[in-house]
């Protein structure tokens, strides 16, 4: 995917999500984030629309702790939230392609990093707003939710810092069933996960169902799909999967 489709996309997912968050409430219970309401499910996003335009707009070249969550809410605290992803998309459309900043994850390029995550971390939220609002899930493309899986597994998961792990070697196959060559394979054992593409040896677990449900799914959004084998490789997975930016 290209970076400028991936701010179109970020446009689009904080857009609907400042939206669907209006119509909710900021009082309303997030059921796919125990523990927290709307309010901060904005402040939490908001933050982090902030804290990656400065990468780009100040040309950091070292990390940089976040400014923090804001003590705003109701109307000022959705207006605070559509002024920072607003300035965030505008930052990543107007940055030159070769901008020098630090980023987490191995990318093409600063921005193209920056694009991606923008992207997944605003889709997955705008998700959770829609859970709190109790309505059907918008749509997400195909294409999309694939890079997000891919992004998950071989980025974040692909750190030192993944806390999926396991005292004795597992695999666990994850199967996209509406989508050509969508198979990965994940090897678990007490070092990171090794993930590769395919349908490669034995699995332990096999995980199949639609791109955009396995997506979810991976970010522990839903419940996972079709479930095959052992179900405590895939229990282990939404135990220790959560990410951190450290």
């Amino acid at each position: 995917m290209e970076t400028a489709e991936y701010v179109r996309i970020l446009d689009r997912e904080g857009r609907l999500m400042a939206s669907t968050a209006a119509e909710a409430g900021t009082d309303a219970d997030v059921p796919t984030c125990p523990g927290w309401q709307v309010r901060d499910l904005l402040r939490h996003t908001g933050m982090v629309h902030r804290w990656a335009a400065a990468f780009v707009a100040e040309e950091l070249t070292s990390y940089r702790p976040d400014g923090g969550l804001p003590d705003l809410d109701g109307d000022a605290l959705l207006a605070w939230f559509r002024e920072g992803h607003r300035c965030l998309v505008d930052t990543l459309s107007r940055a030159a392609p070769d901008v020098r900043c630090w980023q987490l994850l191995p990318a093409p390029s600063p921005l193209a990093f920056w694009a991606r995550r923008q992207a997944h971390e605003t889709a997955v939220h705008r998700v959770d707003a829609e859970a709190a609002f109790g309505g059907v899930p918008s749509g997400m493309a195909t294409d999309f939710a694939r890079d997000g899986i891919e992004e998950l597994l071989f980025g974040f998961h692909g750190r030192k810092h993944s806390r999926v792990r396991s005292d004795k070697p597992l695999t666990l196959r994850l199967r996209a069933t509406d989508a050509d060559n969508a198979v990965w394979t994940v090897r678990l054992s007490d070092d990171p996960p090794v993930t590769v593409r395919g349908d490669t040896g034995e699995a332990d677990c096999e995980v199949a169902g639609p791109t955009v449900r396995l997506y979810l799914s991976l970010w522990n959004r839903l419940p996972f799909p079709e479930v095959s084998g052992d179900a405590s490789v895939a229990a282990l997975w939404r135990e220790k999967s959560g990410v951190n930016w450290s």
